[in-house]
Formats: structure tokens, sequence, C-alpha cells
């Protein structure tokens, strides 16, 4: 009866200890998360190609930015790194193309997302992010210092 007790209670300890490590290495909750971009210009449905809070400049690219450095820091910051200084895991957004060009690459990956041999290493935001939402968090990533 004695080492029953002692076997039950040691897989009890043993489920336990499993369960404290996996809360320990877990990451969270990594769901992406819905932007408020109230103060924002209404954007039309169809995708600029264009950073249209960086063409109007101003308040509006100001605002742009405050509400994209939020943005950024609640979907993008996870593998992109803290104040858009990536740790490795996925590219530097500080790094690209200024301009036209960056931004059409920008706004289709952000979209669309990105997968490899048939496993998404970037998930597609177009159903979760607002074009306002995306081109905000576009302003605060173009605006941070390159190293």
């Amino acid at each position: 009866m004695r080492i029953k007790l002692l076997l039950v209670f040691s897989a009890a300890l043993a489920m336990l200890q499993f369960a404290w490590v996996g809360n320990v290495f877990s990451h969270g909750d990594v769901q992406p998360q819905g932007v408020d971009t109230e103060g924002l210009q209404t954007l039309p449905e169809e995708f600029a190609s264009e950073n249209p809070y960086r063409l109007a400049g101003g308040e509006q690219y100001k605002l742009a930015q405050e509400i994209g450095a939020s943005g950024y820091n609640q979907n993008c910051a996870r593998c992109h790194g803290l104040e858009a200084i990536s740790g490795g895991i996925a590219p530097d957004l500080r790094m690209l193309e200024d301009g036209e060009f960056g931004d059409e690459w920008y706004i289709e990956r952000v979209r669309k997302g990105y997968s490899q041999n048939g496993a998404y290493k970037m998930p597609p935001f177009d159903l979760i992010l607002s074009q306002e939402a995306m081109w905000a968090i576009r302003s605060y990533t173009e605006t941070r210092p390159r190293e």
C-alpha cells in the first residue's frame, strides 16, 4: 500500500513539474491583435501602393507613427524585435527600401504573409488588420533610426 501511494505521489509531482516547465517556456498569447486607428484618415477599399500617411505628412503622419508603434508592439515585435530592431528571427523592418518599392513589398508581405515549405513564417494579416493599421505600422517602422 505504501509503495502504491509513493508511486501515485511521484507521478503527480512529475506531472506538476511538467506543467510548470511548459508555462515557463511558452510564448503566451501570440494571437494577432486588431489595432485601434481612431483619428487616422479612412482610406479607400483598394490598397494603396505607397504609404498614404507619409505622403499626407503633418499631423496624420505623426498620429500614424504613434498608432503604428502600438500596433507594431502588439503584432510584430515578438518576431521583428523591440523598437523594430530585429534579434535575427525575422527581417529588420528598418532596413526596408524607402519609398514606393519598399512600401509595395511591405504591404504585400503584411497582407499575404510568408510561407516556406508549406509552413507560415509570418501569418497573413489581411483579415486582421485594416489598411489604416498596416500603413500606421509602416509609418512607425520607417521612422525608426537605422544603425
